[in-house]
């Protein structure tokens, strides 16, 4: 199958994340797969777009066989054959035989099966972080037979984050809830079938998880395409899926969280995976049509187990009274009593069988039952023999260190305070000085004496911070990302992600309506220091403190304060290029002081411009808009990016990551590198009228849309410009600047997006008149928007539908939504090649113009 596949390659040396990740020509194709080998690198396209058929393994023809013969006759346009029926013609007849055909279909499941076992953990991570995104089951125990081990997939499943409605016993209210689906004990139905089952598990699994009148394929299944295909290797996988209520009884089928497992093959021949899934379930599931004595003495090996069992039997004619003696024997043996069994046929009910086997879940979840975790769960693989892939070293080493840190932070504000010093009040009055000493530059007349008062205060500020030392939390923090492994770098930087992320506050109680929404309001507040909403503690802050060392260090040997060969932090930039290759967004504006530590962002590109060598040209392509217009997520799905997204989001400041090109496609695409700008949540919607706030915004949207070739605006309605953005575009044309924008309206609610009608796109282009009044007046000039930018309407507008089918938390990523993601990437990396981007710069270009800027 590997060979099959064209994964024969990947067995020692990994497929990574970063090789998924790359810009090559088929970034721009929506092409078919043709070939088994396509499939892998078909699947992965798709699911980096959370396209709901990724799934689908159908292969087409490039082109029909010169061969096959025409209508005319049976002569082809080539002559190449003639049809006599005077001649012995069954050669001629046969030969169709050898004619081109599609090869032989591969089952999604072996594909998937295949992929993961030639995948490093990250890539792992990704792909089933992706799949449950699409609403697609997740493989737990990942079989590999030929090597006689499975592995229990946990480090996999930890980037795996949900959020639903959660209502607490004794009506205490309710709330929404988030957590990672390792961590929460819920409990867990297994399926699993004995022998031959006319009844497909998972048809019945995604029935009874869809809710009335729509129908969810969670688990892939006999009736969808090329689910009869047999299965080479699948067999033996253990699949896991969730329901999570949303807090709308129309849409809810349980009411409370559970885990459904699903066992491909049948438990005879996988022996090892059933066992574990009767010591994790509330209750199994048992699916056949026959039990046999074989059968039988499976299940009285199971006497001593405490998992309640149900059987589903649809028996064979002339069975039943076979199926009744073996069930009389097993029901004192098991526990059960004759409500444990259940008969389904063809003529059976199917909305009363589902009503039933729903009553049951329930009836189980209120009684005492086991409640496990995925982590509960690995506990249970290990002590069956079971590989569990986060259980070797370098992975352990970096979750200790993680813990050192995290375990000594008892109070979030307080930890920022005390351990991360160089942040907060030192760093936010350095940055002010050094920017009214920037400002002062471009003054007709500046007041010398101003300009070494403010020269003398970032200087003493400076002083002040490099007389401090690292704290431990920093000095664990820059062990972890000096590691001399890159995996256990990598390692370390997810653990302390999710670390962090669990010590976040609660959430406060909110109306079921924001679950659909999962946005803030648009519009922020006036204060320049007032967050949109709570800060997180997260790795930005750690990499912050390091860049402030390296800032204040910098701007002592600039003044000769201090001699360059005593400098202890000049190796700091080169660590954040390690993490930024390894594929992790770096700060460039920084969310507290709100602006960029010009040498911290400096000394990062000098070291990437070394790092690349020949390979540095770039485009540089920005995101901007009001948060919760949904632009992380676009770039994210676009380009398989990590930008924070939701509430997770830091609540000020824009991230830069990197994008590789494959050198093939390099000399094609003019560019060796994308580095593509989240404006995160910079840019907060307020009017003209907020004062120094809009000046702010105006001044970093400009800063932001200067280093850009092509700049996404995101909006969420089609007034929705932000004034700030508006100012940018005023300042830039004075600069003779003028990035490709690309302006895409979002649907945020769920509602048909019809064709935008030439009013709509008039609106887009020519903003409210105060908004663009607001914007003239500070530049003082006049002119409308539209002949600013010189906008082509059909090539610069795009309308992009719901990102959700239906209602989070069990909604997926619609099909129209990454249909219209791909597209807009298509004409992003087109107009990149066309050179419609402005002229493609290097990094030292991008330095200068970083400075300048």
């Amino acid at each position: 199958m590997l060979s099959l596949l064209g994964l024969e390659t990947y067995q020692v040396q990994k497929l990574t994340l970063q090789d998924s990740l790359q810009i090559s020509f088929d970034s721009m194709k929506n092409w078919a797969p043709q070939a088994p080998k396509d499939l892998p690198w078909h699947f992965l396209r798709k699911l980096q777009a959370l396209n709901a058929e990724a799934r689908n393994t159908t292969m087409v023809l490039d082109s029909p066989p010169e061969a096959w013969p025409t209508e005319k006759g049976g002569q082809t346009e080539e002559g190449m054959m003639y049809w006599d029926p005077a001649e012995d013609v069954a050669a001629d007849i046969y030969s169709f035989s050898e004619l081109p055909m599609p090869d032989t279909p591969v089952n999604p499941l072996d594909l998937l099966c295949a992929l993961l076992l030639s995948s490093d953990t990250f890539l792992q991570q990704e792909v089933l972080l992706k799949m449950s995104l699409c609403q697609f089951a997740l493989p737990l125990v990942l079989p590999d037979s030929e090597n006689h081990y499975h592995t229990f997939l946990l480090w996999a499943l930890r980037g795996v984050v949900r959020t639903w409605w959660f209502q607490p016993p004794r009506g205490l209210g309710s709330f929404l809830r988030e957590d990672s689906v390792v961590l929460s004990r819920v409990p867990t139905f297994a399926f699993v079938r004995m022998d031959v089952s006319s009844n497909s598990k998972s048809q019945l699994l995604n029935a009874v998880l869809s809710p009335a009148r729509r129908q969810w394929d969670c688990f892939w299944h006999r009736d969808l395409n090329l689910g009869t295909n047999p299965r080479e290797i699948a067999d033996g996988l253990v699949e896991i899926s969730w329901f999570f209520p949303s807090g709308k009884e129309d849409l809810d089928v349980f009411p409370e969280p559970m885990a459904f497992l699903n066992l491909r093959g049948d438990i005879g021949s996988h022996w090892l995976q059933f066992k574990l899934l009767t010591e994790v379930s509330s209750a199994v599931f048992i699916l056949t049509d026959n039990i046999s004595k074989k059968e039988y003495k499976l299940l009285y090996s199971m006497r001593e187990s405490t998992t309640k069992y149900y059987f589903i039997l649809s028996p064979y004619r002339g069975k039943r009274n076979t199926n009744l003696r073996f069930l009389n024997r097993l029901i004192p043996v098991l526990k059960i009593d004759h409500s444990h069994v259940l008969v389904k046929v063809s003529s059976t009910d199917g909305e009363g069988f589902l009503r039933r086997i729903r009553a049951i879940m329930c009836s189980v979840a209120r009684s005492p039952c086991r409640r496990m975790s995925v982590e509960d769960m690995a506990h249970a693989a290990r002590k069956l023999g079971l590989r569990v892939d986060e259980d070797f070293e370098e992975c352990q080493k970096a979750k200790d260190r993680m813990e050192k840190i995290v375990r000594k932070i008892k109070d979030v504000d307080a930890y920022k305070r005390d351990e991360l010093r160089l942040q907060g009040d030192p760093a936010r009055k350095a940055a002010q000085a050094e920017r009214e000493f920037c400002q002062l530059q471009w003054a007709s007349e500046p007041p010398e004496k101003h300009r070494a008062e403010l020269r003398r205060r970032a200087l003493e500020l400076r002083v002040q911070q490099n007389g401090q030392e690292p704290t431990s939390g920093v000095q664990e923090f820059i062990l972890g990302v000096s590691s001399p492994s890159p995996s256990e770098r990598q390692y370390f930087l997810r653990w302390m992600e999710w670390g962090l992320a669990r010590l976040g506050q609660p959430r406060p109680r909110q109306p079921p309506e924001t679950l659909l929404t999962l946005r803030p309001k648009l519009g922020g507040p006036s204060d320049l220091n007032e967050p949109l909403w709570p800060e997180p503690l997260g790795v930005e802050h750690f990499l912050r403190e390091m860049g402030q060392f390296y800032e204040a260090e910098s701007c002592l040997v600039e003044a000769g304060r201090l001699p360059a060969g005593q400098r202890r932090f000049a190796h700091f930039p080169g660590l954040a290029v390690d993490l930024l290759l390894g594929g992790l967004p770096l700060e460039l504006v920084d969310g507290a002081t709100l602006s960029i530590p010009v040498r911290w962002v400096t000394g990062l590109l000098k070291e990437l411009h070394v790092r690349l060598d020949r390979r540095s040209r770039l485009v540089v392509l920005s995101a901007l808009g009001v948060p919760g217009t949904g632009k992380s997520t676009l770039l994210n799905t676009m380009f398989g990016l990590k930008f924070a997204t939701g509430r997770s989001c830091s609540a000020r400041g824009a991230f830069m990551q990197l994008l590789p090109v494959a050198e093939g496609f390099s000399q094609d695409l003019g560019c060796d590198q994308i580095l593509v700008i989240d404006s995160g949540g910079l840019i907060s919607g307020a009017l003209a009228s907020a004062g120094d706030r809009f000046e702010l915004e105006a001044s970093l949207a400009t800063l932001l849309m200067g280093l850009s070739n092509v700049t996404v605006v995101s909006l969420a309605e089609t007034k929705d410009i932000p004034p700030a953005v508006l100012h940018a575009f005023l300042r830039l044309e004075k600069m003779g600047h003028m990035p490709n924008y690309q302006f895409v309206y979002q649907n945020l609610h769920d509602l048909p997006v019809p064709s935008p009608k030439p009013r709509d796109r008039r609106q887009l282009l020519d903003p409210p008149s105060d908004l663009s009044r607001a914007a003239t007046h500070l530049e003082k000039q006049g002119g409308g928007f539209r002949t600013l930018a010189g906008l082509t309407e059909r090539q610069h507008v795009w309308h992009i539908p719901a990102l959700w089918h239906g209602a989070p938390p069990m909604a997926a990523v619609s099909l129209g939504y990454s249909e219209a993601i791909f597209e807009l990437k298509r004409c992003l990396l087109e107009n990149i090649r066309n050179g419609l981007s402005n002229q493609n710069k290097n990094i030292q270009q991008l330095i200068d113009l970083v400075r300048r800027l």
